[in-house]
């Protein structure tokens, strides 16, 4: 019985640091495509966006992966500063799913915003790392 119990915490304490590993490799893949957005590269983003990422902004604008690229590249979406408030990453296998907060500036066709956003982000595991399939975020009032 002493042994059950001590295995049983042994498990549930691996699995946990496991899965908190597994956490802090999706904050981070996020992190770096957040700084790749701001930095505009886009050959980083290539690696990073998913052949069939769905990216909804806050303001409705609907992307695809290509459109994605275009807009950052030409400059027409110009992200000066990405800095997350909060997240919280689950995990289902190869797929992990965050919902967070974030305040980002920059200038839509030359034309500057500075929000606060609340954003759900799909990701999927390949090939060790994680792409973004899906982003959508919202404006907190």
């Amino acid at each position: 019985m002493k042994y059950s119990i001590l295995l049983l915490l042994l498990h549930h304490f691996l699995f946990g640091f496991a899965q908190s590993g597994s956490q802090a490799s999706v904050l981070a893949a996020e992190q770096m495509r957040f700084d790749a957005m701001v930095k505009k590269d886009t050959v980083a983003l290539e690696r990073m966006l998913s052949d069939d990422l769905i990216f909804i902004h806050s303001n409705s604008l609907q992307e695809s992966k290509k459109e994605h690229l275009v807009s950052i590249g030409t400059g027409s979406i110009d992200y000066q500063s990405m800095q997350r408030v909060s997240a919280q990453v689950r995990l289902f296998g190869k797929m992990a799913v965050t919902n967070g907060n974030l305040r980002a500036k920059g200038l839509v066709n030359q034309k500057a915003f500075d929000v606060n956003l609340t954003y759900t982000a799909i990701y999927k595991k390949k090939k060790k790392s994680w792409q973004l399939v899906n982003w959508q975020s919202t404006r907190i009032p």
